[in-house]
C-alpha cells in the first residue's frame, strides 16, 4: 500500500483489506523493490503450505471411513489394544486397517503419519469420527 498522506487508522484498514505492506511516499526505489520481493517471497511460502496441505489432505481423502478413525486413535498413541477396545473390535482388524492406513498414506512409522496429518491440519483429539 502507498501512500502520500497515511495514518495509523489507514495503514490498519489496507493490511485488513490485504496490503503486505506500507509505504509513505516519498520513498526510495529500493524500498518500493524490497518491499515487492517480500511480498512475492511470502505468496511464494503461502503457496507450498497450501500445495502441501492439499496434497497431504488428498491422501487422508483414499482412507475408508473405518480406516481414518483407526488413524485418528493411532496418532493420539494409542496401542493396537486399546484401539480394538475403543472401536470395539479384534486387535487383528485394527492391525489389518493400521497397515492399510500407512500403505495408502506412504508412510512408514507413526511419527511419519502424525507429521502428514499435522500437514493436512486436522487436528489430534480423540474425537476421532470427525474429519476437519
Amino acid at each position: 500500500f502507498i501512500t502520500g498522506h497515511g495514518d495509523i487508522p489507514m495503514c490498519a484498514e489496507a493490511m485488513k483489506a490485504g496490503a503486505v505492506d506500507f509505504l509513505r511516499k516519498p520513498f526510495r526505489g529500493d524500498e518500493l523493490l524490497q518491499c515487492v520481493h517480500n511480498a512475492l517471497v511470502r505468496s511464494a511460502v503461502q503457496r507450498r503450505h497450501s500445495a502441501e496441505k492439499n496434497g497431504a489432505r488428498r491422501l487422508l481423502d483414499l482412507l475408508t471411513p473405518r480406516e481414518f478413525e483407526v488413524m485418528q486413535l493411532v496418532i493420539t498413541g494409542m496401542l493396537n489394544k486399546q484401539i480394538a477396545g475403543e472401536m470395539g473390535t479384534a486387535e487383528k482388524t485394527v492391525k489389518v486397517h493400521r497397515g492399510r492406513v500407512m500403505q495408502k498414506l506412504g508412510v512408514t512409522s507413526v511419527a511419519g503419519l502424525v507429521r502428514l496429518v499435522q500437514r493436512a491440519g486436522i487436528r489430534q483429539t480423540r474425537k476421532h469420527k470427525t474429519k476437519v
